[in-house]
C-alpha cells in the first residue's frame, strides 16, 4: 500500500508542476495536498511519512527546484497534512457520511493549507531567492493550491476509504436513483465537458462562465445518487478546469496576477465545496429517514421485523391471487419467566436474542420472521403446505430444545410452543390468522408445551381458546365501561341465636352488549380466570359495592354481613391487598362487615400465601369465607391453617341430601367439624323447604338458595 500511496503522490506532483511556467513559480493547485490529509485521517498519523519519502524520490528522478528548497518543501506539506488530520480526527468518524464531518475536514484543510503556506513560502525565500515583498504572494497561492487539492481530492478519497461503512451495518440500503437514471446522468455529465469545451473554444475570456453545465450535472447527483458519484464529478470537474485555465487552454485564460489566481481558485473551491455540501447533507437526511423506518418496523432487542412490520407484510401476501399455499407459525416460549426470575431479566434477553438469531438462520428464501414482543414470535412460510409447514415447525422445536445459552458460566434453555395455520392467499384476513394461530399456540402450550399443535387438527381446543379470547376482549370492554351489575342473594340464619341484621351474598351480572339482557358469572369467569383478568373483575365489584353502600347509609346500616367472592388470582396478587386497605380506608362501611369469599381449591393451592393473605385482611376487620367446602382434597387437613369464619358447604352436597345418605353424612360433618373449631357454616342451593327443615335439624346455621329467596338487583333488594 505504501507503494501506491507513493505513486499516488509522485502522480500528482508531476501533475501539478506542469503548471509552473518556471523555476520559483507554483502550480495552480496541488492533488497531492488532498491525498495526504485524506491518508492521514483515515489511517493515522504515522502514515504522513509516506509524503517525505515522495518527495524525496521525486526530487532524485528529476530536479526542478534548488537542494535548500526540499526541506522546507517537505516539512510544509508534513507539518500542514498533519495539522489538518488532527482537526479533522478530533472526532471519530461516523458510519454514515454527514455535512458536519465535511465541514471538519475543509477546516483541517484550512488549517493545512496556512501552515504549508507559511513553510513554502520560507522555502520560496530561502530556496529561490523569493524577495521578502513577494512573500505574501506567495503564502497567497502556496495556500490557494493546497486547499483546491483537499476540495477537489480528499471528499473522493475519504468517501471511497469509508465506501463499505456508507450504507449502514445491518440496515437496508439507502434509497438511490435507478440504473437507467444513472446511465443518463454519465451520459449528461460528458455532454456537460463536451459542451464546455466547445463553448470555452468560442467564448473567449466568458469560458469559465460555462463550468454552470457541470455543476448543475453534479447537483443533480447529490440529490439522486451516494455522495462518492458526486464526489468523483467534482475531482474530474476540477481537475479539467484547472488544467484548462493552468495550461491557458480551450479559450481559459491562464491567471497572471495573484489577485486573478485567487479568484480563480476562489471559485474552483466554491464549484467542489456546493456539490459535496448537498450531497453530505441530502445523504444525512436519506439516513436519517432510513433509521427512522428502521427503529418504526425493526424490534429492537433482536433486530428482527416487528409487529407492525408483520402485519404488512401478511397483508401483502393476503392481497395476492398467488395459489400457492403459506402458513403462519405463533411462537411463544415456554420457559422464559423461570429464566428471567433464576438468572435476571438481562440473561432471559440474552437467550431470546440467541432463539432468534436461532430462528433467523432457518429461515428459507420468501419467510418471513418478526419479534412479536417478549417471548413471541411469528413465522410467514412461503409457497408451503400444511404437512411441510407443521415438519419445518417440528424441526424449530427440537432445534430450540437443544439450544444452549452461555450465561457467566451457566448454560441456559428453554423450548417452545408453536401454533400453525395453514391459509390460502385471499381466503381470510390477518387479524383472524393471528387469533387462531395464537389460539393454537395457547393449546400447544396448555398440552405440556414443547410441540407443535395446528389449527383444523386440535379444532376443538383451539375453538375454546379463540372464544376465551373473545370473551376475554367483551370483558375488558365491559370493565372500561363499567358495565356490570350487583345482585344481592340472601344468608338466612337458621338458629335462633344467630347475629342479627342482614346477610347477603353479592353476585356479579354482565351486561350483554350484544344481545341485550345480563349474563352470569359461568359464562364470563372462566376466561377472565384464563386470562387473568379476576382480580380486575374483583377489584370492580369491591369498588361498586362499597359505593353503593356509602351512597345508601339507612340501607347499609341494616346488613350484618355483605359476602364477596374473590378469585385464586386475588391471593397472590400483590397490590390487592392494598388496594382493599385503601378503600376501606376512605369508606364509611365497617370493615367487619365485609366477608370474602375464597375457594378451598384456591386456598389449599399455597396454602402459606392464603394464609397470608387471610391475615392480612382480618388485621383490616374483614371476615373470610371457605366457598365450595367439602369438593377439595383432604379438606379437613387444611382446616386448622386457614382462619376463616364461614364454612360454605357446596352446593352439591345440599341438593343430594334427599336421596344420599352419604350426602346428609357429610354435611353433618361439616357442621360438627366446623362448631368444634368455633365457625359456622353456610349451606348453598337449599332449593326447598325439606332441604331447609333437614339443615335445620343437622345444625347448620346459614341457608342460601331459592327456597329463601332468589337473587335481586342490588338496588330493588332492600326494598
Amino acid at each position: 500500500m505504501l507503494l501506491v500511496l507513493v505513486g499516488l503522490y509522485l502522480i500528482g506532483d508531476v501533475y501539478a508542476v506542469r503548471f509552473a511556467r518556471g523555476p520559483g513559480q507554483f502550480a495552480l493547485f496541488w492533488p497531492s495536498s488532498g491525498l495526504a490529509l485524506a491518508v492521514v485521517v483515515r489511517f493515522g498519523y504515522r502514515w504522513v511519512l509516506f509524503v517525505p519519502i515522495a518527495m524525496l524520490l521525486d526530487y532524485l528522478l528529476r530536479v526542478h527546484s534548488p537542494p535548500l528548497f526540499l526541506p522546507f518543501s517537505i516539512v510544509g506539506n508534513m507539518l500542514g497534512a498533519l495539522a489538518g488530520g488532527w482537526i479533522a480526527r478530533r472526532r471519530p468518524l461516523p458510519e454514515i457520511a454527514d455535512s458536519r464531518t465535511g465541514f471538519r475536514i475543509l477546516g483541517g484543510a484550512l488549517l493545512m493549507s496556512t501552515v504549508g503556506g507559511v513553510v513554502g513560502a520560507a522555502g520560496m525565500h530561502y530556496g529561490f531567492q523569493l524577495p521578502l515583498a513577494s512573500l505574501p504572494d506567495a503564502f497567497v497561492r502556496w495556500a490557494m493550491g493546497d486547499l483546491l487539492g483537499v476540495v477537489a481530492v480528499t471528499p473522493a478519497l475519504m468517501l471511497f476509504f469509508f465506501r463499505d461503512r456508507q450504507q449502514g451495518k445491518g440496515l437496508a440500503p439507502l434509497d438511490y436513483g435507478t440504473e437507467s437514471e444513472s446511465l443518463l446522468w454519465n451520459i449528461a455529465l460528458v455532454l456537460s465537458y463536451l459542451l464546455m469545451a466547445w463553448g470555452a473554444a468560442e467564448g473567449g475570456r466568458n469560458a469559465l462562465g460555462l463550468s454552470c453545465l457541470p455543476l448543475t450535472v453534479m447537483m443533480w447527483s447529490a440529490l439522486r445518487f451516494p455522495p462518492l458519484r458526486t464526489a468523483f464529478a467534482v475531482t474530474l470537474t476540477v481537475t479539467l478546469i484547472g488544467t484548462l485555465s493552468g495550461m491557458g487552454l480551450a479559450g481559459f485564460v491562464q491567471p497572471e496576477r495573484t489577485l486573478d489566481a485567487v479568484i480563480l481558485l476562489s471559485y474552483l473551491c466554491l464549484l467542489g465545496i456546493l456539490p459535496i455540501t448537498l450531497a453530505l447533507v441530502v445523504n444525512e437526511r436519506r439516513a436519517a429517514t432510513r433509521d427512522l423506518l428502521h427503529r418504526v418496523s425493526t424490534d429492537p432487542m433482536t433486530g428482527l421485523p416487528n409487529r407492525a412490520t408483520l402485519e404488512a407484510v401478511m397483508r401483502d401476501a393476503l392481497g395476492h391471487t398467488a395459489t400457492s399455499p403459506q402458513a403462519l407459525g405463533y411462537l411463544d416460549l415456554d420457559n422464559i419467566k423461570l429464566v428471567n426470575d433464576t438468572a435476571s431479566h438481562t440473561a432471559g434477553d440474552a437467550l431470546i436474542t440467541g432463539i432468534a438469531g436461532l430462528l433467523k438462520a432457518s429461515l428459507q428464501p420468501g419467510d418471513t420472521l418478526a419479534h412479536l414482543g417478549g417471548d413471541e414470535f411469528a413465522l410467514l412460510f412461503h409457497n408451503c403446505s400444511s404437512t411441510v409447514a407443521r415438519e419445518r415447525a417440528q424441526s424449530l422445536v427440537r432445534a430450540i430444545e437443544s439450544y444452549a445459552c452461555d450465561w457467566n458460566g451457566r448454560m441456559l434453555g428453554t423450548t417452545a410452543s408453536i401454533g400453525l395455520v395453514p391459509f390460502q392467499p385471499g381466503e381470510t384476513d390477518y387479524s383472524q390468522l393471528l387469533s387462531q394461530a395464537d389460539a393454537a399456540c395457547f393449546t400447544a402450550k396448555e398440552l405440556g408445551g414443547n410441540r407443535v399443535c395446528v389449527a383444523g387438527v386440535s379444532r376443538g381446543d383451539v375453538l375454546d381458546r379463540t372464544v376465551a379470547m373473545r370473551w376475554a376482549m367483551r370483558i375488558r370492554e365491559s370493565l372500561e365501561q363499567r358495565a356490570f351489575s350487583l345482585y344481592a342473594q340472601t344468608m338466612i340464619p337458621l338458629r335462633p341465636d344467630a347475629p342479627p341484621g342482614r346477610h347477603i351474598e353479592l353476585l356479579l351480572r354482565m351486561h350483554d352488549t350484544e344481545n341485550g339482557g345480563l349474563l352470569l358469572p359461568g359464562h364470563f369467569m372462566p376466561a377472565a380466570e384464563r386470562f387473568h383478568l379476576g382480580v380486575s373483575i374483583d377489584r370492580a365489584v369491591v369498588t361498586m359495592a362499597l359505593d353503593w353502600l356509602e351512597a345508601h347509609p339507612v340501607e347499609a346500616a341494616t346488613v350484618a354481613t355483605c359476602a364477596i367472592n374473590l378469585c385464586a388470582d386475588a391471593l397472590v396478587d400483590e397490590g390487592f391487598i392494598g388496594f382493599v386497605a385503601e378503600r376501606l380506608r376512605r369508606s364509611s362501611f365497617p370493615a367487619s362487615r365485609l366477608c370474602f369469599e375464597i375457594t378451598e381449591t384456591s386456598a389449599v393451592r399455597d396454602l402459606g400465601r392464603a394464609q397470608r393473605f387471610i391475615n392480612q385482611l382480618r388485621g383490616l376487620g374483614c371476615r373470610f369465607a371457605l366457598d365450595d367446602f367439602g369438593t377439595g382434597f383432604c379438606s379437613f387437613n387444611y382446616l386448622r391453617s386457614l382462619d376463616v369464619d364461614y364454612f360454605k358447604i357446596d352446593g352439591s352436597f345440599v341438593r343430594e341430601m334427599d336421596s344420599s345418605p352419604l350426602a346428609a353424612a357429610v354435611v353433618l360433618s361439616i357442621t360438627q367439624i366446623a362448631h368444634v373449631l368455633n365457625k359456622l357454616t353456610i349451606a348453598e342451593h337449599t332449593e326447598n323447604q325439606r332441604q331447609r327443615t333437614a339443615l335445620m335439624d343437622l345444625g347448620v346455621d346459614f341457608a342460601q338458595g331459592y327456597a329463601i329467596d332468589r337473587p335481586q338487583p342490588l338496588s330493588t333488594y332492600f326494598s
